[in-house]
């Protein structure tokens, strides 16, 4: 009889209401999908870094050398820019933060020699006042200068808190790189003006602070998220076994309990 009575004991039984075993079932493949998203997403990323290394290799070529490029192709490629700075004109592009500092990042306008068009130059990232009463001082770059750079082509559309128009005077500040916009405020035609800006490389005439980051968020840290997302998943699914079934008492060794 005992033995009987301990066998019983002994069964693994489940009991748990449905209301937590609906949570369960949503979450818990929630949770893992998150995981695998972000595996992806990492994915991504590296793919970024090592087409940014490959093409850093590369010899610096010159904008006209690129006509008929596609975006994907464009993207990080280095250039060679020879011409000079308008004095007057250039934008700011606002709410940049550097290690915790409010600034603006300087986009001058860079005629080229030759009169072959225009294209927008990030010189860099210059601190800036937080109450945005004034605006930093820029130091001009006079002459004709080379400079080296890459191009960048952000991914998706600008992000703007609302469409409004340029302000008056210069220079302008902005939130996002929008060509057409900044063309119109230029007075060019659309097609003079390379339609993407070049980030200026470092120790080059005109630039300010300069550290361009390939991706936002980098693959080690998408990984570090996804672990964290499998692990809630499985301590969800682990409690609910746990809370759920006998496990705990199928589990301890026979004749534990002592002698009844």
């Amino acid at each position: 009889m005992w033995f009987a009575r301990s066998m019983v004991s002994r069964a693994f039984c489940f009991d748990a209401d449905w209301r937590t075993t609906l949570f369960v079932l949503i979450f818990v493949p929630l949770l893992a999908g998150l995981g695998f998203w972000q595996l992806s997403r990492a994915e991504q990323k590296s793919a970024i870094s090592e087409e940014f290394e490959r093409k850093r290799a590369l010899a610096p070529a010159g904008l006209r050398e690129l006509a008929g490029k596609q975006p994907a192709e464009l993207a990080y490629l280095p250039v060679q820019l020879r011409g000079r700075f308008l004095q007057q004109e250039y934008f700011l592009i606002d709410n940049r933060m550097v290690q915790g500092r409010y600034g603006n990042e300087v986009l001058g306008v860079f005629e080229l020699e030759n009169a072959a068009g225009f294209v927008l130059v990030n010189r860099g990232w210059v601190v800036a006042d937080p109450s945005r009463r004034t605006l930093p001082q820029v130091a001009p770059v006079p002459g004709y200068v080379s400079i080296l750079g890459q191009i960048y082509v952000k991914p998706g559309k600008p992000y703007v808190l609302a469409d409004k128009p340029l302000a008056a005077g210069w220079p302008k500040r902005i939130q996002a790189v929008q060509i057409d916009k900044l063309a119109a405020a230029l007075g060019l035609e659309r097609s003079s003006l390379f339609p993407y800006p070049v980030r200026i490389d470092s120790e080059q005439p005109g630039a300010f602070y300069v550290d361009w980051p390939t991706v936002n968020v980098s693959s080690a840290k998408h990984i570090g998220y996804a672990v964290q997302w499998f692990a809630m998943s499985l301590v969800l699914a682990l409690l609910f076994v746990w809370r759920s079934t006998n496990l705990a008492q199928w589990l301890r060794k026979p004749g534990s309990e002592g002698p009844r």
